[in-house]
């Protein structure tokens, strides 16, 4: 997922996380979780006591359970063939959305590409460095969200041993919206938390009455980051995915792959599409359908997206290579001018 950038102009005298009665301050915790960096921007009256050690334990948890970088995590056990592993609630909630985001999106959302992302060289493992057609069939026969099932006792079934699961593409948006609750438990009323380029905001900058301000990438950037838009951000989650940074290049050949996956054909996606934004209620589901429409055709995105509560803002390249932009007239009303 690309790296989003998002501002804030310091403001005093804001509505705090618990007691209106102290003067409250601009709060900033950030540090490295889950492979990438994170800020979260909070409004107290003072310093949440423990904040470090309990935003740790917050990436302890989802580490353990959904880390395929990690070879004692609960996932990583089930992808050795370890079918005694009983799934937390997070796994539970996380498999839940993520067959729904599967089904709605015709399967284009699948997290048994697993095997695929690790040859490619876009996962924990190494990637083949030839990649054959006869080695993509081979690894397509582990490929079918339908070939996983949840138990009642909350045992992971599998048709096959080496089908490999991979919630990262779910997972980082699902843990903003775990440190979201956690705040709320704090009594935070206004927080901006960023992983990786998620977001989840809450409240505004009272004093001023506005919204945070986040901002989109533009793809065709090159070095120096380069924002194609920004918006207002408030009580909503936004998870952008795109192609135009994610990618890798054959040393032998030249050839540039992305990191999308068509799980249908085993190979990495070409597509017009650059970069796909999506807000939704919470972060797990703008993560999912962020990744999901980045497989999808530009046509396949408008019907999901009319069914379902999500926006979207989607760059894509037109046949003569210029950027045209959908973008969801919920998103329009949250545009800066």
């Amino acid at each position: 997922m690309n790296k989003l950038i998002f501002f804030l102009a310091v403001a005093i005298s804001l509505v705090s996380c618990g007691s209106t009665t102290s003067s409250p301050k601009l709060f900033n915790e950030t540090g490295k979780a889950l492979g990438t960096t994170y800020s979260i921007l909070y409004i107290a009256p003072k310093k949440i006591q423990k904040i470090e050690k309990d935003l740790d334990s917050i990436f302890d948890v989802i580490n353990k359970s959904m880390s395929t970088y990690i070879s004692t995590s609960d996932i990583s056990k089930i992808n050795a063939g370890d079918t005694s592993i009983v799934v937390d609630d997070m796994f539970l909630d996380v498999f839940t959305l993520s067959k729904k985001i599967h089904k709605i999106s015709n399967g284009n959302f699948d997290p048994t590409v697993g095997n695929l992302v690790n040859a490619w060289g876009f996962g924990p493992k190494l990637g083949i460095k030839e990649m054959t057609p006869k080695i993509v069939d081979s690894l397509m026969n582990y490929v079918g969200f339908d070939k996983v099932n949840l138990n009642k006792n909350r045992t992971i079934q599998k048709v096959d041993p080496n089908v490999y699961l991979d919630f990262n593409a779910i997972a980082k948006g699902y843990c903003l919206d775990r440190i979201a609750v956690y705040l709320d438990s704090k009594k935070c009323d206004n927080y901006l938390i960023e992983l990786g380029g998620e977001l989840v905001a809450k409240g505004t900058k009272i004093t001023t009455n506005t919204e945070w301000t986040v901002g989109i990438d533009d793809p065709k950037q090159t070095t120096d980051r380069v924002l194609i838009t920004t918006l207002k951000l408030r009580d909503k989650a936004m998870a952008t995915s795109g192609n135009y940074r994610k990618f890798r290049v054959d040393s032998l050949t030249g050839k540039k792959y992305v990191h999308t996956v068509d799980p249908f054909t085993g190979y990495t996606k070409p597509s017009v599409i650059l970069s796909t934004s999506v807000i939704a209620k919470n972060c797990a589901s703008a993560d999912g359908y962020a990744t999901a429409f980045m497989a999808m055709s530009l046509d396949q995105t408008k019907a999901v997206l009319k069914t379902q509560p999500l926006d979207a803002y989607i760059i894509y390249s037109d046949t003569l290579g210029n950027l045209q932009t959908y973008i969801t007239s919920g998103f329009k009303k949250i545009l800066n001018e």
